[in-house]
């Protein structure tokens, strides 16, 4: 394929009329079956880190257009709520203490891993606490917050979550599947040399279990073993597809933290350990090239609109640390959109770099079909994988004058651009070509279309970003199969 195709466009050829054919026959039925708009996921865009200093974040959304965060805070001696309409707002949002350590006695040391959820007209808060005699003697415990904001709500502590053994145990989360509510845990099983496995139980109420509890895993892998730490912790459940997700932290915390996940039919008994498969894989580890560190301990919220799912985590930006990783203050909590195959499961992809979150170019003429490079090159393909292959960050423009430039997600500093009219995914080399090449102003899309976007080139002013065979081109646009090429929805 030839890189320049003329100030006109591209011939159209016999294939090319086919394919014109083709793409009026996708639009028709797309605008008569409603089938774009059902597959749009829009943009969720937010600037990390989210919140400073704190780890295993839980964020939940709530009925009356509030999100509230609670999250380990490094001195280890209180819970803490804030609550904002939006996420980033949380950034922000002033932090109220809900609770405090025990002076002495049990819930006074180790004040780790809250979780806030609203059950029954009342919120409960699931933590781990030690004892001020012994800090390591961990368990679960559960306080319940009467009022319809829990920032100003009463507090009263309903005690021990009690398990089969009184032994290490924490990160208590409960969820609701068919109608049963469950409570999921890691804990350290008599008879098995390991730190933590994680376990099921129904519940009684919000603070009692009932029944026998089902070990679900245990930490067999090597990538659950990293660090002299054998750990299965902190599982945190997404209900989608038929399907339930557990995802889980596992090795130690510092650079070797990482998150796996096991999944379940919706429909299965969830009390069975057979239910349960364990991806052989961590679905989400360290990033050297974006920057971050040991990302776990998540949990799962959607974005403002409710038509995306946000992944919630904590890691660090450095990979070295002097000493215990647990004394270590500067976890962040981050968030990023969760992504989903066409397989129904879940595509966590990488810890994004600091700063603007990265989006999707979805093609609007062929919607399964992301912007993405592949050797460097630009296409549009489906089910891209690795999926940060196909995220870019929306920057101010390395042109100035209020345009914009894409960074590739997985290779910070390199942009997309145009060279002789072809696109590429190339490194900024700091002169004024690439800074122009890379930069385009952002349009409405030019099919129209509610929520799209066209990039028009800064130095070629009438070339737009588009794709053809599936490549990515400039080209000046005259068609309506032109204008369908050059337009995107941002994912």
């Amino acid at each position: 394929m030839s890189a320049g195709r003329g100030e006109k466009g591209i011939p159209m050829t016999v294939s090319g009329r086919l394919r014109a054919s083709l793409i009026a026959v996708a639009l028709i039925a797309a605008t008569l079956t409603g089938a774009a708009p059902a597959q749009a996921s829009p943009a969720a865009q937010y600037t990390n880190p989210l919140v400073s200093q704190r780890a295993d974040a839980h964020i939940v959304k709530h009925t009356d257009g509030y999100y509230y965060f609670t999250a380990t805070v490094p001195e280890y001696d209180r819970i803490v709520l804030r609550r904002a309409t939006t996420l980033q707002g949380l950034t922000t949002a002033p932090e109220t203490v809900i609770w405090r350590k025990h002076a002495s006695g049990v819930m006074g040391a180790h004040i780790w891993a809250p979780e806030i959820h609203f059950i029954d007209g009342k919120w409960y808060v699931y933590f781990a606490a030690g004892a001020s005699a012994d800090v390591w003697a961990i368990r679960m415990y559960v306080l319940e917050g009467t009022g319809a904001n829990p920032l100003t709500a009463t507090w009263a502590e309903k005690g021990q979550i009690r398990t089969a053994w009184e032994t290490f145990a924490l990160d208590a989360s409960t969820f609701v599947t068919n109608g049963v509510r469950y409570l999921v845990w890691a804990q350290a099983e008599p008879g098995i040399d390991t730190n933590s496995n994680l376990y099921i139980a129904r519940m009684g109420n919000p603070w009692t279990i009932t029944g026998t509890p089902t070990r679900i895993a245990v930490p067999t892998l090597a990538w659950e073993r990293r660090g002299g730490v054998e750990v299965n912790e902190g599982p945190a459940v997404i209900q989608r597809n038929g399907r339930v997700f557990l995802t889980y932290s596992a090795s130690a915390t510092d650079a070797n933290y990482c998150l796996g996940m096991l999944t379940a039919p919706a429909g299965a008994n969830l009390l069975s350990a057979a239910s349960w498969t364990k991806t052989p894989e961590p679905v989400f580890v360290s990033n050297a090239t974006t920057g971050q560190y040991g990302p776990g301990h998540n949990s799962f919220t959607t974005s403002e609109d409710g038509q995306s799912d946000v992944l919630v985590y904590h890691d660090r930006n450095y990979a070295a640390i002097s000493g215990d990783p647990l004394r270590d203050p500067n976890r962040r909590t981050r968030v990023q959109k969760l992504y989903w195959n066409a397989d129904g499961t879940p595509d966590f992809g990488i810890p994004v770099p600091d700063g603007a979150t990265p989006v999707r170019l979805r093609s609007v003429n062929f919607p399964d079909r992301f912007v993405r490079h592949w050797e460097y090159r630009a296409r549009i393909e489906a089910q891209v994988k690795p999926l940060a292959d196909s995220q870019f960050r929306l920057v101010p423009g390395l042109a100035g004058n209020g345009s914009v430039s894409l960074e590739s997600t997985n290779f910070p500093g390199y942009y997309l651009r145009h060279s002789a009219f072809e696109g590429w995914v190339r490194r900024d080399d700091g002169t004024a070509a690439f800074r122009a090449d890379a930069s385009f102003t952002r349009r409405a899309g030019l099919t129209g279309g509610a929520g799209t976007v066209s990039f028009e080139s800064v130095n070629y002013p009438g070339r737009y970003l588009r794709h053809y065979d599936n490549a990515i081109f400039l080209q000046a646009v005259s068609t309506a199969t032109d204008r369908a090429d050059a337009t995107f929805v941002l994912e």
